[in-house]
């Protein structure tokens, strides 16, 4: 009885009242949500309020995602918001499939159409399959607002189901959400990855997309991986079939950087040098970090660390660079007298391979005074260490 609720609440707001109420909450408040829905129900039906609030809150979250232009114009679920693919990201990948001269893809597991919007809006018609109703509804609902469903076609079927045959490439986006959250093991997909590769296998191209904490050992034969990052986000991993087999890549959005492995040895562990370098988040995922500190002329700080360290400032979009004017043993002490020294009131603290926590480190050391530092809490040779310096752009700008 819920999903038929669900659907017939979900129609009443592509009606005109509907449409009017979701209007009128574009930028409502969620803070005074009882005082606007005990107004609004003056005038409208209690079902139809809720509902409309209920889409409100689900497209002021989805503005993170589609933009604000997009996301108060498409239908969103609860789940859909929180599974659907960033836009950036969706539009990289449809690019990538453009490039390999895809015309049309059978996209499994739809969700609520990000993926799908992505791809029509590059010139692919897509079949956007999805096995719940009310998601479909949904997609359908966004393909018509956002002027795509010429390109769209949306089935509600179990996915397993779907001949792909006529299709030049299949997108499948398993759900890694269950009752009790996010699902690490990719057989506890849905479906389980082992399915997907095999539908992935008959077709000419494929991409799937799973979590990029996938361990390099389950990316299946034959397949290339991409770790994509957006803003500095670590966002998903991809498995593509049909192009670069066994490939490796980093890929940095908004810039569109790629950084495509070599199947170079660990970087040597050297001291610290001028300018310590972090990579990128994709970059670690990807093993890529040799290939950063190749670029670099660099080495690692600790043979478990990825932290580079060089003596020249060289301009890379894979890694955000520091100068460090000092490199002490952790001591809170010694911290707390240097940032008062220094007069140190904007704190940055970073870490990696320290257990310390960052709000720790700023609540202990009370910084005040007009100057910034970062403090960068990681392991030095197996040493815990304290580096501290400041952000430099390529450029050598602070």
């Amino acid at each position: 009885m819920g999903r038929v609720t669900d659907l017939a609440s979900f129609a009443a707001l592509l009606a005109p009242e509907g449409q009017t109420l979701l209007a009128a909450l574009r930028d409502y408040d969620p803070a005074r949500e009882l005082a606007v829905a005990s107004r609004l129900r003056r005038d409208h039906p209690a079902e139809l309020v809720t509902a409309a609030l209920g889409q409100a809150r689900l497209r002021q979250r989805a503005v993170a995602k589609f933009g604000a232009e997009d996301a108060y114009r498409m239908y969103f679920t609860p789940n859909g918001v929180e599974q659907s693919t960033r836009a950036s990201v969706g539009a990289y990948r449809a690019g990538r499939m453009k490039a390999l001269g895809v015309g049309s893809v059978a996209d499994l597991c739809s969700g609520i159409g990000g993926d799908a919007i992505a791809l029509a809006r590059a010139g692919i018609s897509v079949l956007a399959v999805d096995r719940d109703p009310l998601t479909a509804e949904a997609v359908r609902a966004n393909a018509e607002e956002l002027g795509l469903s010429g390109l769209i076609e949306v089935r509600c079927a179990d996915v397993t189901e779907i001949d792909t045959s006529p299709y030049d490439a299949v997108f499948v986006d398993p759900a890694r959400r269950g009752g009790r959250g996010r699902i690490f093991d990719p057989e506890a997909y849905s479906p389980p990855l082992s399915w997907a590769v095999e539908a992935a296998r008959k077709a000419p191209h494929a991409a799937l997309k799973v979590a990029p904490g996938i361990p390099h050992e389950a990316v299946p034969a034959g397949a290339g991986a991409e770790w994509i990052s957006d803003g500095g986000d670590v966002k998903e991993a991809v498995l593509w079939f049909g192009a670069e087999p066994g490939a490796r890549r980093a890929t940095l959005l908004p810039s569109g950087a790629t950084l495509a492995g070599r199947g170079l040895p660990d970087p040597a562990v050297r001291p610290v040098g001028r300018y310590l370098y972090e990579p990128d988040g994709a970059v670690i995922r990807a093993h890529l970090v040799a290939e950063v500190a190749e670029e670099l002329d660099g080495g690692l700080v600790d043979g478990t660390i990825a932290y580079v360290t060089s003596d020249a400032l060289v301009p890379t979009p894979y890694a955000a660079a520091y100068e460090i004017t000092d490199e002490l043993p952790f001591n809170l002490k010694k911290l707390k007298a240097l940032l008062r020294e220094r007069e140190v009131g904007t704190l940055t603290v970073k870490k990696r391979g320290s257990a310390v926590e960052p709000e720790e480190i700023r609540r202990k050391v009370k910084p005040k005074g007009p100057n910034a530092a970062t403090v960068l809490l990681t392991r030095v040779a197996g040493a815990p260490t304290m580096l501290i310096g400041r952000p430099v752009r390529a450029g050598g700008e602070r």
